[in-house]
């Protein structure tokens, strides 16, 4: 049976306390939506943001890493070209009344010249040119889109197509949309920069940016999507003062609302939720007891830091305890791992640390455990 140990309330203020006292736990209009901290890629704040949905045009992020992860391999250049298919142009171009480069048939854009189309324009014809060019089919660069989703612990992506055109069972969850960012931002900086160009131009066609928060403070990127299905959502990124932050919403109703929703979140994403590093040295844990031991208790510290976050007003009344594994018996060797130190924050999962022995304690000898029984015994009888 676990021994838990309650630690006192103002144990971690030192690292918990922040501003906000009076703020009011956030909600969203939207029906999926995430806050998460890039550095960490902690979930500051989730309304079914686990759940799979229908991501519209922010699959996009994912078929232009995964034609960065080719360039990356080597398997092709941002020099080469493909031409664009009749089923291309029928489907991605003008004709087909979606977000389009404005590709027409017979064309032989380069890859690069197909990212900024994918990214910039939403160019449903890029997509498809550059997954036949690559995979042969859309089909075909679907399933590789979602293999490598899996592999890089998206497990809730399923791609069926390059564009986020409505296709049956075709979802990934707003988390997963976040951490694609996020793995696009730290490996592929290089063409990140291009999710935040105001424009692009094919030709004679021009298409502004369609991020609607891009002139907001910090945000960078990444991706508008929207379907009839789907409603409008929005994946964004912004760095203030060092730090940055990623939102993902989904479901709104209007263009204006997930302009408006979209700054919200954005703005909150900083000013409401915070993320505190507890370190072995930033915080002293009450001693333990220990049974039989020379020594009737036993400092104990942290292993390893821990990462506490959330909503600044949940983060104040943070509870804190330790849990042992087991009620404590000598003899304990410093460094044992004995426990962990458990924090709970309304609306999240608890955050668990384990707990180390600073010191040894040796166990007492027959006469010492003689005299130990007893007095327990004795203690015990007490009603």
């Amino acid at each position: 049976m676990m021994q838990r140990t309650h630690v006192l309330a103002a144990l971690l203020s030192a690292v918990l306390v922040a501003g906000g006292a009076q703020a009011q736990i956030m909600d969203t209009p939207a029906s999926h939506a995430v806050i998460m901290d890039h550095e960490t890629g902690t979930i500051l704040f989730s309304k079914h943001g686990d759940e799979p949905m229908i991501p519209a045009s922010m699959t996009k992020m994912m078929t232009a890493f995964l034609v960065f992860e080719l360039i990356d391999r080597g398997e092709i250049s941002l020099t080469d070209q493909f031409t664009v298919s009749e089923d291309a142009w029928r489907r991605g171009g003008f004709p087909s009344g979606t977000s389009t480069m404005g590709l027409a048939p017979g064309d032989t854009p380069t890859v690069e010249e197909l990212l900024h189309g994918v990214i910039i324009m939403s160019g449903n014809d890029a997509c498809i040119v550059l997954a036949e060019g690559i995979s042969g089919s859309e089909e075909a660069f679907a399933r590789r889109m979602t293999t490598l989703a899996h592999e890089l612990g998206m497990t809730s992506a399923d791609f069926k197509n390059a564009t986020g055109l409505e296709d049956v069972g075709h979802v990934v969850s707003a988390e997963d949309l976040a951490k694609m960012a996020k793995l696009t931002i730290d490996k592929y900086p290089q063409y990140y920069d291009w999710y935040d160009m105001p424009s692009y131009t094919w030709r004679e066609y021009t298409q502004a940016n369609r991020n609607p928060i891009l002139s907001i403070e910090g945000v960078d990127g990444l991706k508008t999507g929207h379907l009839e299905v789907s409603g409008y959502g929005l994946t964004a990124s912004a760095v203030r003062d060092g730090v940055r932050r990623t939102i993902v919403i989904n479901g709104l109703d209007s263009m204006a609302a997930r302009a408006r929703e979209g700054e919200r979140m954005m703005r909150m994403a900083f000013q409401s939720y915070d993320l505190k590093v507890v370190t072995p040295e930033s915080v002293e844990l009450p001693e333990v007891q220990v049974w039989l031991g020379e020594q009737r208790a036993v400092p104990v510290s942290l292993a390893d830091k821990m990462t506490i976050a959330g909503h600044k007003a949940a983060l104040e009344k943070a509870r804190t305890e330790i849990v042992l594994d087991n009620a404590l018996q000598a003899p304990i060797r410093a460094g044992d791992t004995l426990g962990k130190l458990v924090v709970t924050i309304d609306g999240q999962p608890p955050v668990e640390a384990p707990i180390v022995a600073e010191a040894s304690v040796k166990k007492l000898g027959f006469f010492g455990r003689a005299v130990e029984g007893l007095s327990q015994l004795i203690g015990g009888s007490d009603g």
